[in-house]
């Protein structure tokens, strides 16, 4: 018997045939993908993204690597592969995914991410936190976390921000990988919803933000409240008053043992601080999540909403009042508004640019198609967990309560995307965790992978004509902001534009769409954009780009030849001069 158990032990602890040839094919996808995306030029010349310049090398590195998960997901009957392969192959599509422009460029994408480094910049150099400078310093926890982990470290804040999506990629699976532990034993479920979580990832929004880092946070509260802070509860014998009553004072702490449920407390409630602190936006989704997951009966500390309401409410009350004085939270709300500014406003532009937001909308509905689909399978077994199908739902709340720029759709899709995977993997992997797909089932599990791939990836990167820079542009922006003298404004044509990563406090930023409200016509916009740079008591710089140009054609707002008549037009004007030019950009100086 001994002996029996002994060669059992030492051929499970070998790697099997499937995992060396899972890995090796994981590495060859990487190898593929890296090296096609890596011969693409920039700039990116199609309104349909990368996806219309990728060579194929690089679609079949896509499809290799998803095939060598499905026969690592399939296994055998002890399961699926070895956890290191499962880990790399992982690993692997986070790199594929969402480090495809870091080897098309070493500039980071958007110009978002160098805002960010400004701020945390302005906060290094600074000796406290002014809330009237704008928006971001009424929610500094982020980036005071980034100040000061730039400055212990002496990292370059480029290169952070270049390879900041696949950091907070790999966190964001960390946090949901504890959490899927939580909500199910078997494996193959745990690993196909990581793995479908990265793959209907289009929104966007694991770059260098507050955002990233807050939704980390959330995942960490979520897998805390399913986990140490989760309630055992009695059955419900009827719906009076009494009955309830009975059913919500009969729940009792899933974990038994004191010290980790305070412990698990305690971090909760630190986390919900630096949420508050960091956010405008994730901490309504975590009370949201909170308070339905308590009322469900599967939190245990029944107090924890009323605890989180009033952090939150303490926090825009005193230090976020300065931006709410000016910003009342519901003054967009309603369906119709948000229905216009999140789905109606951005139906609009060339071919390329429709189709890419039509892919992204598609693409989300079948991710919910497929939970739905999941969720009435559970149903039916009687298997369905409430906790999953609340976490996926109550996200939608937030939708009619703020347009949010018109972003509030994107959010809302990204807070209920882990739980979308999960719950979609009812029907992508429908049987037990005892029991091996068949061929056919693998095969139609490869097949839907890869194209959710290619969907991810025309969706997250429908926008490269304008969000992947040249080295002419970042030139350009270094070059006027070292042009412009303090106090001065700096006017680019629109938002995609790489600069403000330094001297943030020195300079006034304004964009020429938002000046003329989108209004980019000549007649209108020319006399807004020169008077306003001209009664600046220290002038102004206006900067015309190659993305800024290509982000107004795509959206509809203007064109090319309207473009240039305006940039001529201000060109002839009185105290006008050109003062900077190369192949992407010009810049001039307007006196005062």
């Amino acid at each position: 018997m001994t002996r029996a158990l002994a060669a059992t032990s030492r051929t499970e602890g070998r790697w099997k045939p499937r995992d060396v040839w899972c890995a090796l094919a994981g590495v060859v996808s990487l190898a593929l993908a890296a090296g096609a995306a890596s011969t693409v030029a920039v700039p990116v010349n199609s309104d349909l993204g990368l996806v219309a310049v990728l060579p194929y090398p690089f679609w079949a590195g896509v499809l290799l690597l998803n095939v060598a998960f499905v026969v690592a997901l399939r296994g055998d009957a002890a399961g699926p592969a070895r956890r290191p392969v499962m880990m790399w192959l992982v690993v692997v599509l986070v790199l594929v995914l969402f480090g495809t422009a870091a080897f098309v460029t070493d500039v980071p994408r958007g110009e978002v991410a160098f805002r960010h480094l400004g701020i945390a910049d302005a906060l290094s150099r600074t000796q406290g936190i002014d809330p009237d400078i704008d928006a971001y310093f009424n929610w500094p926890g982020f980036f005071a976390l980034l100040a000061t982990a730039l400055r212990a470290t002496g990292l370059d804040p480029v290169a952070v921000a270049l390879w900041a999506p696949m950091l907070n990629m790999g966190l964001w699976l960390a946090a949901l990988g504890v959490l899927t532990r939580y909500l199910t034993r078997d494996p193959r479920r745990r690993w196909l919803a990581l793995w479908v979580f990265c793959l209907g990832n289009w929104q966007d929004q694991d770059y260098l933000s507050p955002q990233a880092f807050s939704f980390f946070l959330y995942l960490v509260v979520v897998a805390l409240l399913v986990g140490p802070l989760a309630a055992r509860t009695p059955e419900i014998r009827g719906f009076r008053r009494a009955d309830l009553a009975a059913w919500w004072r009969g729940r009792s702490p899933a974990e038994p043992r004191p010290g980790h449920r305070v412990s698990a407390l305690a971090v909760t409630l630190l986390l919900v601080s630096v949420i508050c602190a960091s956010h405008q936006l994730t901490p309504f989704m975590m009370l949201i999540a909170i308070t339905a997951l308590t009322l469900s009966g599967r939190v245990w500390p029944s107090r924890l909403p009323l605890i989180t309401a009033v952090v939150l409410a303490l926090w825009l009350v005193y230090p976020a009042s300065a931006y709410l004085v000016g910003h009342p939270p519901l003054a967009n709300a309603g369906l119709e508004a948000a229905t216009e500014a999140n789905v109606v406003d951005r139906m609009g532009g060339t071919a390329g640019h429709v189709l890419v937001v039509q892919v992204r909308v598609f693409l989300t509905l079948v991710l919910w198609a497929l939970a739905a689909a999941g969720a009435v399978r559970d149903w039916r077994r009687g298997r369905l967990d409430i906790r999953v199908v609340l976490l996926a739902v109550t996200p939608l709340l937030l939708f009619p309560a703020q347009s949010y720029g018109g972003e509030m759709l994107i959010r809302v899709s990204l807070f209920a995307l882990p739980f979308i995977a999960v719950q979609a993997c009812s029907v992508l992997l429908p049987t037990d965790g005892s029991t091996r797909p068949s061929s056919g089932a693998a095969g139609g599990l490869a097949l839907t992978c890869f194209l959710l791939a290619v969907l991810t990836v025309t969706g997250r990167f429908g926008n490269a004509q304008y969000d992947v820079f040249t080295d002419s542009e970042i030139a350009a922006t270094a070059a006027v902001q070292h042009l412009a003298p303090p106090g001065s404004a700096i006017i680019s044509a629109a938002h995609p534009t790489p600069g403000r990563s330094e001297a943030y406090l020195e300079h006034r930023y304004r964009t020429m769409d938002d000046l003329c409200r989108s209004d980019m016509s000549t007649a209108t916009c020319g006399p807004l954009v020169y008077g306003y740079a001209r009664h600046n008591p220290a002038g102004a710089v206006v900067l015309f780009t190659r993305s800024s140009l290509a982000s107004l054609v795509l959206k509809g707002a203007s064109s090319a030849r309207g473009f240039a008549e305006l940039e001529g037009w201000l060109r002839a004007q009185e105290g006008v001069e050109l003062v900077f030019s190369n192949v992407d950009a010009r810049a001039y100086r307007v006196a005062p």
